[in-house]
């Protein structure tokens, strides 16, 4: 290397340092005053509290991911807490075995999405009209929808079980879709409730100017009003998706045809064969043309079933978890 060379790089190093030093001396006038250090305590306390909140939700999914690709002996071991010996992810496969998911997945899937259609249609409509319109018992009629969404189903359930039979909807999708359509269903009056609290944030000036342009209210709603609401409409998806996906309640009351189940709810066959008698294990798991033994079938293919029904859920929130916080960021703020 030339002497030029030598000398322009040890320029640039002296130059880095100085920076440095100059940065360091900038930090420490800053915080070294009464203000900055407590200022900077505090901020210290939060990311620690922020972080041990955060893990207590993220423990549940990280003890069972990591125990669902564990042995048997890696379970009963007391040395063993986090990281397996050896990843076992044939539990996978047994827990797809036992569950068959393939028909059931689909049962869940075709009334989730036609269960969160309804709702985001319906209970977009009523709540712009809580929002934008007078009517006689306005006030009565939505403290009426707030009492629905805080009285429990379970008080409802035998009226609600009485009229479905009358119309011969036993063992059928329609106690479970034809609800949300009219704004009720599964949790239909908090959805109401946050496209109210949306719309009362959007100017009339546009609908105002809308009707001046020629639109009536339809035209103006669906295509003016209706996709302002984008992140609450995400925050409905996510939260109909979720309790409709997880939902054992309704469907174990009004479905009877084992055919018609659901994929969650096929996560009990996987507890009980684990918890069965070995007699009764051993003959499970030749119905299901697997090898018999305690190192097949234990709760790592519990957690493995359990996070195979999760997966889905989990997926659609990843995509929609930056709409699904400014929905809920915006919802509550009042307008004009």
């Amino acid at each position: 290397m030339s002497t030029s060379a030598k000398s322009l790089q040890s320029k640039k190093q002296n130059a880095l340092i100085d920076n440095l030093k100059l940065r360091w001396k900038l930090w420490a006038r800053r915080n070294a005053t009464a203000s900055g250090f407590k200022k900077n305590l505090v901020r210290l306390f939060m990311y620690v509290l922020l972080l041990g909140l955060a893990f207590v939700f993220i423990y549940p999914f990280l003890y069972m991911l990591t125990t669902s690709v564990m042995s048997n002996s890696d379970i009963n071991s007391a040395s063993v807490h986090w990281i397996p010996t050896a990843f076992k992810f044939e539990n996978y496969g047994v827990a797809f075995t036992i569950m068959k998911p393939k028909s059931f997945m689909i049962n869940s899937v075709i009334v989730t999405v036609a269960a969160t259609v309804g709702h985001v249609i319906a209970c977009s409509f009523i709540g712009y009209g809580f929002a934008r319109f007078n009517f006689p018992f306005k006030k009565i009629l939505f403290g009426l929808v707030i009492l629905a969404f805080i009285v429990p189903v379970q008080t409802l359930i035998i009226p609600l079980y009485l009229t479905f039979s009358n119309f011969g909807w036993l063992n059928t999708y329609l106690p479970l879709i034809v609800p949300t359509f009219f704004g009720f269903g599964l949790k239909g009056a908090l959805y109401v409730f946050l496209f109210r609290q949306f719309y009362l944030t959007v100017p009339r000036s546009l609908e105002e100017a809308a009707r001046i342009d020629g639109c009536g209210f339809m035209t103006t709603y669906w295509r003016i009003v209706f996709p302002l609401a984008k992140a609450t409409i995400v925050v409905a998806m996510v939260l109909s998706i979720v309790w409709h996906w997880n939902d054992y309640y309704e469907p174990g009351l009004y479905i009877g045809n084992p055919k018609m189940a659901f994929l969650p709810p096929k996560l009990s066959s996987i507890i009980a064969a684990a918890n069965a008698l070995p007699e009764q294990q051993a003959e499970m798991l030749r119905s299901f043309g697997l090898p018999e033994g305690e190192d097949t079938l234990n709760n790592a293919v519990v957690m493995a079933g359990a996070a195979f029904i999760s997966a889905p859920v989990l997926i659609f929130f990843g995509f929609a978890q930056r709409l699904f916080m400014q929905g809920i960021e915006r919802t509550g703020i009042t307008g004009e």
